[in-house]
């Protein structure tokens, strides 16, 4: 049987409609109720009469006229008017829906003698958890603030309804999905009659929103008509998704191991009910498993050996690279690529990372026997986590001699697969000169910088345009003739894009040219007026301070043994007159200026990490700050890598200064960014140094305790001359983190959240 590989939405909506059309609504009341949405909605503009509430349920309007007033204000300004969109007629509408609709609808529903007292504390619980819903999701994407006319004038529909015994499923069935979930939040409704054809509605509804709301409705309602039809469009889409709920044992769960007409859902269920082999290894193989390509003994006889498995993801990687570059995108190739990430990191980085004060000798042998493709893979999947002295002193001059210094051979076997994110890494590590010179014809190095900076609008996101800025700074300093070329290219495809009307390329390649412009000082570009976004070479004092004039700084220690002598040192570091250290509290330090401008350093304790102390000590902080309305405008990570992703989800986000250590790529940058997109980021490409970091603090410190502006070239200036070691070059200061004043700029000027 064919496989249904290539099934989407699109093509299944036929059916969804056929089943929505058919169920349990006949025809006539189909043809009233298409009638009745026809009618123009009614203004009301006479007054309410004067109604008297019994005392049970005083407190029930008590609550609706609350979140009424609450919906007034979720503009930002607490008047009689909803401004949340652009259109001032639907502004109005909103408005008039959310106060006078809603204040008929409580009239109507206490003066209509035909609904019982209980009835009628449901029926105002349900209007206050309808308007607490609107204003909670008043920001998102699809916002039922939108369609707030409507989904009053449907819930008075279906309390109408309700009252006498109708079913209410003919008035879900035409509405979005957002405005039949919202109506259908007050639970009153699952003792209606039609119920039973509301849910199955709904979750057909769900099937075009969400492949994990849509399974999770079904694992609740096994029995619906169209289950097996659903897990067979959503078990293509979704592998992962069917892996996940195939391995329990409940009836959902049942109908999708029974599917016996369908190779591919047999295959993953297969997979999914042979845990004890471990499903995770087979799934970057699937679309290959399921062609028959690749069988689960081939990968049983690799999967234990590191070299030997991490050598089929790399074989399959390229394959599937290709097949994309025909139009062809194999199933799980995301899945492939994370855990090609996964063992590259694990497997060779962390072991390398790990041993970076051993001989060469010994710190490289994992790698040997890994092929120049391999080591390539190494390497540009773990950017922002390998250290400068792994790529330079092993992966990098390793692959290189393996590819027999043939760089552009070695991308063309590759499918110049990551190739930006490569040329990037290669610039920031200072090799890329030498890469480009191993190819054999130079023209060809030439187009290869040249398609770097081009076709940026075509690809998903912005990553790649963030691997192009990231790259400049470190190549105008080692190849300043390719620099040239790059703004040059950069201006042409800015023209191009221009010419075309492509906003988003408009925006990735202006905000480009001007970063590039920028980072020759003697352009005197002021990236704030030209991008609209904050200062990127100076943090104003001012910007730092609380109401009170206070700058609040935290700082993350984690509990491992690394930790705990960090945390000392770095408290140690303060035991002069210039401040006073308080260690009265279990958790954590208080470190206070005791001369100059009011400044607090809060530290948490490096707790043992083994029983989550540290983590506990964290969140006790961070309690603790918010409770006493103190906000963070410094927050720096002390602690590896890894753990730099607890600290972006603790950070404050009032943070100014961010200082990550051995924090690079794209990811960890934009979630800081997400967290606090104000803030200046100094990350490390290598592991911290307490010789670098010591003077860091001090300098830092010691500036905003004396209430200067952190102007960042004579700060970087002045800090190399305290911290001149080996080492310094890893750090890169705020102004040349170029990646990260792209993903300002870029969401300044689109709106986009990337």
């Amino acid at each position: 049987m064919k496989l249904l590989s290539n099934i989407t939405w699109k093509k299944f909506i036929p059916f969804l409609a056929l089943l929505l059309f058919t169920i349990n609504a006949d025809a006539q009341r189909r043809k009233r109720k298409k009638n009745q949405k026809e009618q123009p909605v009614q203004v009301v503009v006479d007054t309410i009469p004067a109604y008297t509430v019994p005392i049970t349920r005083q407190l029930m309007h008590e609550k609706v006229d609350k979140e009424q007033l609450a919906l007034l204000a979720i503009d930002g300004v607490a008047d009689k008017t909803i401004k949340i969109s652009k259109d001032a007629k639907l502004n109005e509408a909103i408005t008039e829906a959310a106060i006078k609709k809603v204040d008929w609808l409580q009239y109507k529903i206490e003066s209509n003698d035909t609904i019982d007292a209980r009835l009628k504390a449901h029926y105002l619980n349900g209007i206050t958890e309808i308007l607490k819903h609107v204003k909670t999701t008043a920001r998102s994407k699809q916002a039922p603030i939108y369609q707030l006319p409507q989904i009053i004038a449907t819930y008075k529909d279906l309390i109408l309804a309700d009252v006498h015994k109708k079913s209410i499923a003919p008035l879900i069935e035409p509405l979005s999905y957002e405005v039949a979930t919202t109506v259908l939040l007050p639970r009153i409704f699952k003792d209606n009659p039609g119920y039973p054809d509301v849910r199955n509605i709904m979750i057909l509804k769900t099937a075009g929103v969400s492949d994990e709301k849509t399974f999770a409705a079904l694992k609740e309602y096994p029995d619906a008509p169209f289950t097996d039809s659903l897990i067979k469009v959503i078990g293509h889409n979704n592998p992962r998704l069917l892996y996940d709920y195939a391995q329990s044992n409940n009836r959902f769960s049942y109908r999708i191991q029974n599917i016996d007409d369908d190779p591919f859902i047999k295959t993953v269920v297969d997979i999914a009910r042979n845990p004890s082999k471990g499903g995770q290894f087979y799934f970057p193989f699937l679309d290959n498993i399921v062609k028959g390509k690749i069988t689960i003994e081939d990968i049983d006889n690799v999967k234990n050996d590191p070299v030997k498995y991490f050598r089929l993801l790399v074989q399959t990687q390229i394959e599937y690279t290709e097949r994309a570059l025909k139009g062809d995108t194999a199933i799980e190739f995301a899945s492939l690529t994370k855990k090609l990430e996964q063992k590259a990191k694990d497997e060779f980085v962390a072991k390398i990372n790990g041993l970076h004060e051993l001989p060469d000798a010994v710190r490289f042998r994992s790698i040997q026997p890994l092929t120049a493709e391999e080591l390539y893979y190494v390497a540009v999947l773990t950017h922002g986590l390998i250290y400068t002295s792994s790529y330079t002193n092993g992966v990098y001059p390793l692959m290189m001699r393996k590819a027999e210094n043939k760089g552009d051979e070695l991308l063309k076997k590759l499918h110049f697969d990551h190739y930006r994110k490569f040329i990037s890494q290669a610039a920031s590590y200072n090799t890329l000169k030498h890469f480009l010179s191993t190819f054999s014809n130079p023209a060809d190095a030439h187009e290869l910088m040249k398609a770097f900076v081009s076709g940026l609008e075509k690809t998903d996101g912005v990553e790649d345009g963030v691997d192009v800025a990231d790259s400049y700074a470190s190549i105008a300093e080692e190849l300043p003739e390719v620099a040239t070329e790059m703004l040059a290219n950069i201006k042409d495809n800015l023209e191009r894009n221009k010419t075309a009307g492509n906003k988003k390329g408009i925006a990735i390649y202006d905000i480009l040219y001007k970063l590039f412009l920028s980072a020759d000082t003697t352009n005197q570009i002021n990236l704030t007026a030209e991008l609209g976004i904050p200062p990127v070479y100076s943090v104003p004092f001012s910007s730092l301070t609380n109401e009170n004039g206070e700058v609040i700084c935290q700082v993350f220690f984690y509990g491992d043994s690394d930790g705990r002598n960090i945390f000392n040192g770095f408290v140690n570091m303060f035991a002069n007159s210039n401040w006073k250290i308080d260690g009265s509290n279990k958790e954590w330090v208080v470190i206070k200026s005791a001369k100059g401008k009011t400044v607090s350093i809060y530290a948490n304790r490096p707790l043992d990490e083994n029983k989550g102390l540290d983590d506990q000590a964290q969140r006790s902080l961070n309690a603790y700050l918010e409770e006493n309305n103190l906000r963070p405008t410094v927050t720096i990570h002390r602690g590896h890598s890894y753990y730099a992703e607890t600290t972006i989800g603790y950070m404050s986000p009032y943070s100014k200064v961010v200082f990550m250590g051995s924090c690079g790529g794209f990811n960890l940058i934009d979630s800081i960014l997400k967290k606090s997109d104000d803030a200046h980021i100094i990350a490390s490409k290598q592991i911290g140094r307490t010789a670098i970091n010591k003077p860091f603090f001090l300098l830092l410190t010691e500036k905003i305790r004396n209430g200067k502006d952190i102007e960042w070239i004579p700060f970087w200036k002045e800090f190399k001359m305290r911290a001149n070691v080996a080492g310094f070059e890893d750090y890169i200061p705020p102004y040349k983190n170029l990646g990260a004043i792209f993903i300002k700029a870029y969401k300044k000027e689109t709106g986009e959240d990337v």
